[in-house]
């Protein structure tokens, strides 16, 4: 099964990344995740459900670790068929 994780970080801070927004792109671009896309205020990110999972897991543990104050994430199924 493939899966679509999309979320944003808070608090916001339209000068410079915070912390914990560079966290979130660290933790997504070193997954083996594909149809990876971060910006400003929303990211997106694709793959096998174990992957997915996993990377929303550390993504949660990570970015409030690094001092995010809320995660808002929607994961969705894009592809049951896949056999995973």
């Amino acid at each position: 099964m493939r899966l679509r994780v999309e979320f944003t970080t808070e608090p916001f801070d339209l000068d410079e990344a915070p912390a914990h927004a560079v966290v979130a792109r660290e933790v997504v671009g070193s997954a083996p995740l594909d149809a990876v896309d971060v910006g400003p205020f929303g990211n997106t990110a694709e793959g096998g459900s174990d992957e997915v999972l996993a990377a929303v897991h550390a993504l949660l543990r990570e970015t409030l670790a690094a001092g995010a104050t809320r995660v808002s994430l929607q994961v969705s199924v894009i592809d049951a068929e896949s056999g995973r």
